[in-house]
């Protein structure tokens, strides 16, 4: 009978590996099954109908739960979050350049960016979504 082959000894070597990372993981699953195990097991259980109110801020709730939110709102935090991503971008732009041989390309480059921004502030502007009424 041959012995094991070299493709066979990398192939043990590399799966060894990966069982000791499952291990882990199977691991940390069953500590966080056993806590939330005896947490259940050991807390005491006595509902009363003031523990079934829903409670906010301390204040007991008046009407009904859905409430209507404008979604003006949400356009104003995505407007936000796409400047601010993009004003990220204008650090590394900076640092490039500054590097010599880039200077024209890389201007051209955020003339073009900052083109594509104000192309999207004009129509989120023609669109009424800036104006707060």
């Amino acid at each position: 009978m041959p012995g094991p082959t070299a493709s066979s000894v990398l192939a043990s070597d590399y799966f060894q590996s990966y069982s000791v990372v499952g291990l882990l993981a199977v691991i940390g699953v069953l500590f966080v099954a056993v806590a939330f195990g005896a947490g259940r097991l050991l807390r005491p259980v006595v509902p009363t109908p003031e523990k079934l109110l829903t409670y906010e801020c301390g204040v007991d709730p008046v009407g009904e739960g859905w409430a209507h939110t404008q979604v003006r709102y949400y356009v104003y935090a995505f407007l936000y979050v796409i400047f601010a991503v993009d004003s990220i971008f204008l650090f590394p732009w900076a640092t490039v350049f500054a590097a010599p041989g880039y200077g024209a390309t890389t201007l051209v480059e955020m003339f073009i960016f900052l083109g594509f921004l104000a192309v999207g502030l004009l129509y989120a502007w023609k669109k009424g979504v800036l104006e707060w009424t």
